[in-house]
Parts: C-alpha cells; structure tokens; sequence
C-alpha cells in the first residue's frame, strides 16, 4: 500500500502520496545500490532485480550494513524475462518502480549496437507491459544528457533538442518517447524522467563504490584503478576539442547528490500525472584533465595519461542546466568534483580489488 506522508519532504515540499514499496531494477549496479542505501534511510520498503552483468550480489552485505536494515528480497533476472519478473510483482505489492537496469556506456554502445537497443529498449518494454498488467503507474526513469549529442556549448536545458550520437543515447531517447506516448494515451501513468550528466564518486563510508566487472568505459573509475595501481595509465580520448585545455568537459554529479534526487522524484510522483523531464547535474563542467588534477590531488600523487585518438559519439562539451528541478522541487547538488574524488578514491583505496576478493579477480595490469 501507497503510505500518505504528514509533512513535506526534507528537499522541496512534495505532495502527501508516496510509494511505501519501491521495486528498483538494476539495485545491485552502482547508482541502484546507493539508490538502496537512500530509500532505506528514509523508510521505503526496497525490492530489487538484477541480473548482475555489471554488478555483483555482495554489494547486498553493504548497503545493509550503512543503512542498518535489509533491502526487502533481491531477485536474479534479466528485466526482458516477463514471466520471471512478473512472478516478483505477484509476489510483493509494488508501488512504484525505479529504472536502472540497462548498459550504460557510450562508447562501449558503438561496439555493440543491437545488444545495447535489445537490453535498454526492451527490457523497458517489458518492465512497462509487466507493470500494466499488475496495475503499477508510476516510474521513476533515470535518462541520460547524453541524448542532447554535440548540441553545443552548454548548459542545455529540457527544451534542447535531442541528437543522440550513439546508440546508448539513442536507446534512453527511444524509451523516453516511449514513455511519453503511454502518458499521453493513458492519464493514470506518472513518470519522472531524470536525465542525468556523468555520476561519479562513492558512498562516504568507503563501502559502496563504482565497480565495474570489466574494463571501465568511464572515467573516474578507470581513474581510480590507475590510482590503486590496477592499470598503467589513463588514455585521454583526444586534445584537440575546441575547449579551455582541449579535452572534453562533462558535469561530474555526485552519486549522494544523484540518489537524493531519485529518492526525492519518488516522494513527487503523487503529483500531476503524465511524463515530465528534468536535467539533473550543477550547471557547470570539467574537463577530463580537470579531473585528472583533482583525483591526483585526492591520492596524493601525480597520476599518468596518454593521449589517445578521439572515441566515436564523443563530443566536446556536455554540460546540462538543471534549474528546472530545483524550481520544482527545490533539489539542488551540494557536493564538488573535490569530493567526488575523495570519495572514489576512498572507495578503491579500501578496496583495491573492488568487491570480489582479489583472488577471484583476474589481473588487469598492463
């Protein structure tokens, strides 16, 4: 059952209906289990599905561990199994359902197309027609900014034009119109579609971290394993952009800052039915040797990278403007691309091969 809440949330005053059971797919990866740890704190009842292709379950021990109770059952399944995840809403009365489970890297999409369309587009189709069937309205779904492409120099608001570079934008822009056009045609739906800049960083604890089960395709984590000595070196993807140092600028968002604002868009959806979309992220940009200068100031040492030639669908600058949503519901980041790199090096420090013992982990050094 939905729980009615007495008093306004602690960012932003939202409405009295807020789920009490939240289904979060994809609760083992790196935002899903912060995302755990969040709706935990603050008294939701937590299911989760994963199918731990790019995660592992003993994530679980931890985030039971910082939030003193227990995420309320975990299944393993591939979101596309509609049998297999219809038998998990038969079987808890779920309010609401957070969207994490996808691929999520860029560049790793342009290598696998059809893999990354099958995972993201249809494991949202069959999360969507599972919940219709047993009468679940209401979506909380994690977009990206990387659907805006090479719009040009930022911030860039909602109104932007959409031009996804690479199938993984293309596939969270595709489930986007998707969602949209359920909630013109069915007035019941509420989806908050949040379309994030580049989450980085780790719980302050040290226990939760961005662990990636193979190479990472991001940066910070691959910072970070450069840091703890995993690997040689960073390759910076091309210097020659036309930005302040020549390297690609991003908006790094804390992951505390980008749980919180989840865990906020499920206190709103009792508001105005239909789809509506917010930008998360601070509004301003680093570039990667920005970066590059802070995590080495967060371990204590200069860190070593090479250039590299540019990758495919990467563009110079990316950087969202997410007033949007602190009008709305009065959220706004509180974290610096400082913290983000103490935290993710605090993570990796404490735990230099990740989550899995070292000896279950194959060496990765180059």
């Amino acid at each position: 059952m939905a729980r009615w809440n007495a008093s306004p949330t602690a960012r932003g005053a939202g409405p009295s209906w807020a789920p009490s059971t939240v289904l979060v797919t994809g609760g083992a990866g790196f935002i899903g289990s912060h995302t755990c740890v969040e709706l935990l704190d603050h008294g939701y009842e937590v299911i989760v599905v994963d199918n731990y292709s790019n995660s592992t379950p003993q994530v679980f021990a931890r985030v039971e561990r910082i939030a003193g109770r227990f995420v309320g059952a975990v299944y393993e399944l591939d979101i596309r199994d509609r049998h297999a995840l219809s038998a998990v809403f038969d079987r808890h009365p779920v309010d609401a359902v957070v969207h994490f489970a996808a691929h999520k890297a860029g560049g790793a999409s342009t290598r696998m197309p059809v893999a990354y369309y099958d995972t993201n587009v249809g494991g949202t189709t069959a999360l969507l027609r599972t919940m219709h069937e047993h009468g679940v309205r209401r979506l909380v779904y994690p977009s990206s900014c990387w659907i805006y492409g090479d719009a040009g120099r930022g911030p860039l608001d909602e109104t932007t034009p959409a031009r996804p570079g690479t199938p993984y934008a293309a596939s969270k822009w595709i489930c986007e119109q998707i969602l949209a056009d359920i909630c013109r045609r069915d007035p019941d739906y509420t989806v908050l579609c949040l379309r994030h800049p580049v989450p980085a960083g780790a719980h302050p604890s040290g226990l939760l971290g961005e662990d990636p089960r193979h190479t990472p395709e991001n940066l910070l984590p691959y910072l970070a394993q450069v840091a703890v000595g995993r690997r040689e070196r960073l390759s910076v993807f091309g210097d020659d952009y036309p930005t302040r140092d020549g390297t690609g600028v991003r908006d790094y968002l804390h992951i505390m800052d980008a749980v919180e604002a989840h865990r906020v868009a499920l206190d709103h959806l009792g508001g105005e039915p239909g789809m509506h979309v917010y930008n998360l992220g601070g509004g301003s940009g680093s570039s990667v040797l920005d970066v590059v200068d802070a995590f080495s100031r967060a371990c204590g040492r200069p860190l070593p990278y090479a250039v590299a030639p540019r990758r495919p669908g990467d563009v110079a600058e990316l950087v969202a403007d997410a007033t949007a949503v602190t009008r709305a519901w009065g959220w706004h980041p509180t974290r610096s691309l400082s913290d983000v790199c103490r935290d993710a090096w605090r993570f990796q420090r404490l735990n230099p091969d990740g989550y899995v013992e070292s000896a279950r982990r194959p060496e990765t050094k180059h």
